[in-house]
């Protein structure tokens, strides 16, 4: 029997990162890189891509960070982010998509009122939400087939899991679009469809982080803290255990699950 130590191990391990200059994207690469691997940073930030990218380089990590511009609004482009990230690495065992369009993402009709909520907002956020994570996996399945322990994971929130609150938001100026919600619920789904017809080779699953402090309106943030158990909003940092579990061999009869981590946000 292996120890926990080697099968949370990831030397000689590949990775992507969609979305990795986000918040909980910097906490996945660091995490991964910890473990030994070596990751793909993909964003369509370049200059912050590339800022992570070199800091992360100049830790103990051997420069195994790289980064590639890419927007995963278009089909092509996101489709070639795979094999880029497979040609610079030589290889890709471990997918993890973090991007979205979040409650503060500037997009016309996006964070609105629900009556000025559009169409295309809608269609926009899906599009960077659920449909890019589509066609990244089915772009990445051949080459994911290849690896000894292939892992994908994306990134769900607990508006996929329950409604939001609309008393937490009363009184401030944030926003909660309701294509954030469905977006993020169809990705639970979607982990657990690849998760059946990946079987047994590829694993996929979700991390459903509950809201993390972002210097949020303080009204909002008591409010938050008041309905959450552990009495705290979460860290990226506090996402890093559940990346180890699900990205290494410590978790390899772990397929099609949501592992909810929101300090008991949805155990009311």
């Amino acid at each position: 029997m292996r120890t926990i130590r080697e099968m949370m191990d990831l030397k000689g391990r590949s990775a992507l990162v969609v979305g990795g200059a986000g918040h909980i994207g910097q906490a996945v690469c660091e995490t991964i890189l910890e473990l030994g691997g070596q990751v793909v940073i993909a964003d369509q930030d370049i200059e912050k891509g590339k800022n992570i990218c070199a800091d992360l380089n100049k830790r103990d990590y051997q420069r195994k960070c790289f980064f590639e511009a890419c927007d995963i609004s278009d089909e092509f482009k996101t489709r070639a982010i795979v094999h880029a990230a497979h040609k610079i690495m030589g290889g890709l065992d471990i997918m993890v998509h973090t991007a979205a369009f979040v409650g503060t993402t500037q997009y016309p009709g996006w964070a609105e009122d629900l009556d000025k909520q559009t169409v295309e907002a809608w269609d926009a956020a899906l599009r960077v939400n659920l449909t890019s994570a589509f066609i990244l996996i089915q772009e990445a399945r051949a080459f994911l087939m290849q690896s000894l322990s292939p892992s994908v994971i994306l990134v769900s929130s607990i508006y996929g899991v329950v409604a939001p609150d609309m008393g937490l938001y009363k009184d401030t100026d944030m926003k909660h679009p309701l294509a954030y919600g469905a977006s993020k619920a169809g990705l639970i789904h979607l982990a657990k469809y690849f998760s059946t017809v990946l079987a047994p080779k590829i694993r996929v699953n979700c991390i459903t982080p509950g809201g993390v402090w972002r210097n949020q309106d303080e009204r909002f943030h008591e409010r938050y803290k008041a309905k959450t158990p552990l009495g705290r909003m979460a860290t990226e940092e506090d996402l890093k255990g559940a990346v180890a579990f699900l990205v290494g061999e410590s978790s390899n009869y772990v397929t099609g699950h949501n592992l909810v981590v929101d300090g008991g946000w949805t155990s009311w």
